[in-house]
């Protein structure tokens, strides 16, 4: 159904890997290097694609064109800017595309139609804010963190509130979005998969809502540490069914949905939740989900008078990290960091597809994936469940190649050392997920400059996560003595 890896490296190759030009793009690496340095001395905001930059076409950046006219004659200039992607084939440069079998193809097509449809209708886009705003309780608040940032005594550190989302974590946006999609186009059944649990909620929460069946796949491993949110599809009226094959984890769940889509094609509607899969799902998530960096930026200007310096997310999938990521991409005073999940460390089992992965195929789009040197998928592993998936969005994997997005990695042990910091300053308890962003926020704000704004995205609660945090933190009797 879809290519894998190991299929792509027989021979199923995009038209283009590298239609760009490598120096162009090694240049364009360097002057955009040079550039952030010189705006970040003078805190100058480059503007958004309202007034883009001039530049000539540099290899692996999206380009937008305009016409102008210059002496009465049609020309075409180049607009720099990172937000424009992707290209007419579901390409972010060499990554992303439509790797599926012949008989989904069609199915992508017209969910590719029926988006393009949907995103330019006054009336649904009036439909979906509707639902944001009295069923999401969006906006999620802009939140100081004030004692984490006077226990560090470095840079001021605020947190996107998205685990305060109806359903507890921001995957309840890009399900909105999606559920109304699937009843404009006639569909009954839905079907999604999940790892820590949160879209699966998210997903059986909007079905409830409008009445439709729900199947939410998930990994058997991940059910056992993530009980708390099966039992809450159960009530929603999901169906979970487990996946018993390879390591039962994310990539497992969305093999086994996959399967199930191409089974029943006339009712049932496929409701990815990460910023992955084949076109037009990349691009799709990431647009349902900008509304977290769209509301980031009018709050924290109303707050602070200007934009932040640094913005952090976790990236697993990369929907949240995208979301938070995309209204800020043509700003250069704004540092973005992308945590990725370090597990065990690098050297040991880990769930870091960019810091330990390289290009392939899998679930229909190329991105970085964990993989062997014959190209088969190797397991992730993180204590995070949301995050142990071996590969990454292919928005993800152009941002980190063109070095607009830094990627970083954080181990299990600092992800749970976050977590209790936070909840104790803060009496806020963060998703595990949202820790590895914390984590990393705690590496460096202390040498930053007091004036220096930290945005961290909360992208979850972390109620689902008290039983794994106790068991690694060797308090499994504590919490029993506690329910008993």
């Amino acid at each position: 159904m879809f290519l894998g890896s190991a299929a792509y490296a027989r021979g199923n190759r995009p038209e283009s890997l590298f239609a760009a030009n490598r120096d162009g793009e090694a240049l364009f690496r360097l002057f955009w290097a040079k550039w952030l340095k010189k705006c970040k001395r003078r805190r100058f905001i480059w503007p958004s694609s309202e007034g883009s930059l001039l530049f000539p076409r540099f290899g692996g950046c999206a380009i937008t064109t305009a016409p102008v006219r210059t002496q009465g004659k049609a020309m075409t200039q180049t607009l720099n800017t990172f937000r424009s992607g992707p290209d007419e084939r579901g390409r972010f440069g060499p990554f992303g595309g439509r790797y599926v079998a012949e008989t989904l193809m069609p199915l992508i097509l017209d969910l590719e139609k029926a988006w393009d449809s949907a995103k330019n209708d006054p009336a649904f886009q009036a439909e979906l804010d509707g639902y944001l705003k009295s069923y999401v309780g969006r906006p999620s608040p802009l939140t100081l963190a004030q004692r984490l940032t006077e226990a560090l005594g470095g840079a001021r550190i605020y947190f996107k509130r998205e685990d305060l989302n109806h359903t507890g974590a921001h995957k309840v946006n890009n399900c909105m979005g999606q559920i109304l999609l699937a009843r404009r186009m006639g569909k009954t059944r839905i079907i999604a998969e999940t790892g820590a649990g949160q879209h699966g909620v998210a997903t059986a929460t909007v079905c409830a809502l409008f009445g439709l069946q729900c199947v939410v796949y998930m990994g058997a491993t991940d059910m056992a540490r993530q009980a708390p949110n099966v039992f809450r599809m159960k009530l929603l009226g999901a169906e979970v069914r487990p996946v018993t094959s390879g390591s039962g984890t994310l990539k497992d769940a969305m093999n086994e949905a996959l399967r199930d889509w191409v089974t029943n094609v006339a009712s049932t509607y496929y409701l990815i939740g990460t910023a992955a899969g084949p076109h037009p799902y990349p691009a799709m998530v990431r647009d349902l989900q900008k509304i977290i960096g769209e509301e980031t930026r009018a709050q924290i200007q109303a707050v602070e008078g200007r934009l932040p310096d640094t913005v952090v997310a976790c990236v697993g999938g990369g929907s949240n990290a995208i979301g938070m990521f995309h209204p800020f991409l043509d700003d250069p005073s704004v540092r973005l960091i992308g945590v990725e999940a370090a597990g065990e460390g690098l050297d040991k089992r880990h769930a870091c597809s960019m810091a330990g992965g390289r290009p392939g195929v899998l679930h229909g789009n190329r991105t970085y994936l964990l993989q062997d040197a014959d190209g088969q998928i190797t397991e992730a592993h993180s204590l995070s469940a949301g995050l142990d998936y071996p590969g990454v969005g292919p928005e993800h994997a152009w941002l980190k190649d063109v070095g607009r997005v830094e990627y970083v990695p954080i181990t299990d042990d600092e992800a749970v050392d976050a977590f209790q910091r936070v909840t104790r300053l803060e009496g806020i308890i963060p998703a595990l997920e949202s820790s590895h962003a914390v984590a990393h926020v705690l590496k460096i704000a202390p040498a930053l400059p007091r004036d220096h704004l930290v945005v961290v995205s909360m992208s979850g609660r972390g109620d689902k996560d008290i039983a794994t945090v106790a068991k690694a933190m060797g308090a499994e009797a504590l919490l029993k003595e506690i329910a008993s």
